[in-house]
């Protein structure tokens, strides 16, 4: 079984709010991509623009992939992993803070900007906006059409900070039970949607409501069930594989070909819509082609397996890719023992990672300059990643914190998290606990990227605390609340 260390690589998904310059709209960018490519050529970067459908959707290049996340008014940069270990979170900060120089230098050729927020503190949720900024991917005709979900409640750019965070197989269950049990820290701590549609929505991390809003009504009452932390943590990973396949779930669409990516696949839907776990027990299943609607008899794969881990919206996913593939009848019986995924995973190969999902994206902006000072502001961006590096290197600790605030209580915590942040006193013990556990985990000399997370847990105020500060304070209409809004809280960097 695999011994890397935890963190030998890092990573990081970091979403990015659009915005018009000077009005503060959301705006989807329009001729972004091929501005981007050309400020990574200039400097003798290998950087390719990529379509989605008939519009420009992306760059790809050595660092990373530079493309939008559900719409054109919410950008998304996905790092290639860097070398962790003792001075991992500078190589990654080095990076970050230049694809934010290009990012702003081709969104100002459009007379944009990015806003720090985590969500839009204004933005239109209706069929028409969502029809014109959504991404053309075929994923998205699958999950409204045939699932039901509400999926244009995001479509008004909410946007997280997801650290992904090397792990040996071995110890993945404990890893991602450590993140998600703590989460409701990460939640407060990084909090900064408190608006939506111009109005004060009660809560500090709105944000996060979208999961319920999305799946409330879906046609498959599984889709609701994964996006609620389970009453017990995963016993290992063959536990957590068996809450997402088996049980009332209900299989996502899988493509012809197992290898393809889900995002892009031709699919098919497999009809009566058993569990995966269902469905890799069987011999063939019959459903029909996504695009074509034929027929189709699809055959068990073991790749379906891996193609299918992104099913479930909690907030730590374990994310993997293995060597090689494996044979199905091995898969199958390794999932019925104990610790068997952990030790057939291993022997194949597996390099996973933690994919946190819980904390909201979180920038440096004049008006935290102005309360926090430079160098404070500047480390904002990278503070999750410390936070989880420093929980992974410290494993047995992060645990041992958990388990004394109980798996059922920091469960009930998220909500209290969600809608007071810091102002509520045990959240901030517990965020104080978190910090304490992480800072020790780092490298002495990379503990400063904690600096946004101790500026925040030491003044109890989150970015949406700054955001609604500004808000209230702003004269006038909406439209001239979110202008004078904009103003200060422009992404620097």
């Amino acid at each position: 079984m695999s011994a890397i260390e935890a963190g030998s690589k890092l990573g990081l998904e970091m979403e990015m709010a659009v915005a018009r310059r000077g009005s503060g709209r959301s705006h989807p960018v329009g001729g972004y991509f091929e501005a981007l490519a050309s400020i990574k050529r200039a400097r003798g970067e290998d950087a390719a623009v990529y379509p989605l459908g008939k519009r420009a959707g992306g760059v790809s290049g050595p660092d990373g992939d530079s493309g939008v996340d559900n719409g054109y008014n919410l950008l998304e940069t996905a790092f290639s992993p860097v070398q962790g270990g003792v001075g991992g979170l500078d190589r990654l900060g080095e990076k970050v803070a230049q694809e934010l120089r290009d990012a702003r230098q081709a969104l100002a050729c459009e007379d944009a900007m990015l806003l720090n927020v985590s969500e839009h503190p204004d933005c239109s949720l209706d069929p028409d906006w969502y029809d014109a900024v959504r991404a053309d991917r075929p994923i998205y005709r699958e999950l409204v059409g045939h699932r039901g979900w509400l999926h244009r409640a995001g479509i008004d750019a909410k946007a997280q900070n997801g650290p992904c965070t090397s792990v040996g197989i071995g110890q993945a269950a404990r890893a991602l039970n450590a993140v998600l049990a703590l989460a409701p820290a990460c939640i407060a701590l990084f909090a900064n949607s408190p608006l939506q549609a111009g109005r004060a929505t009660g809560l500090k991390e709105n944000r996060l409501t979208l999961w319920d809003r999305v799946f409330r009504h879906a046609r498959f009452a599984g889709d609701h069930w994964l996006q609620r932390l389970p009453e017990r943590p995963f016993d290992d990973l063959g536990d957590y594989f068996r809450w997402m396949f088996g049980g009332p779930t209900a299989s996502r669409a899988l493509s012809v070909v197992p290898s393809q990516g889900y995002k892009s696949a031709a699919s098919v839907y497999l009809a009566g819509n058993p569990s995966l776990r269902r469905f890799l027990e069987s011999a063939q299943w019959p459903g029909r082609h996504a695009e074509t609607g034929e027929f189709v008899m699809l055959r068990p794969h073991s790749g379906y397996f891996e193609y299918s881990q992104f099913a479930h919206f909690l907030d730590a996913r374990w994310r993997y890719r293995l060597a090689g593939p494996v044979p199905l009848d091995e898969l199958l019986a390794a999932w019925t023992r104990p610790g068997g995924i952990e030790d057939l995973h291993g022997r194949h190969g597996a390099d996973g990672y933690i994919e946190g999902r819980a904390c909201g994206a979180v920038f440096a902006d004049a008006q935290l300059r102005d309360e926090a000072g430079i160098g404070v502001a500047s480390t904002a961006p990278l503070s999750p990643s410390a936070v989880q590096f420093g929980l992974m290197r410290n494993l047995d600790e992060a645990e041992r914190l958990w388990r004394d605030w109980g798996w059922l209580r920091l469960r009930g915590m998220r909500g209290v998290a969600m809608r007071e942040a810091l102002d509520d006193d045990t959240v901030h013990a517990l965020a104080r606990d978190v910090l304490d556990v992480a800072r020790a985990g780092l490298p002495e000399g990379e503990r400063r990227w904690l600096g946004y997370a101790d500026h925040v847990l030491r003044t109890r105020r989150t970015g949406a605390d700054r955001l609604l500060e500004l808000w209230n304070a702003a004269p006038g209409s909406r439209a001239e609340k979110l202008a004078c809004v904009s103003a200060r809280r422009e992404v620097l960097d």
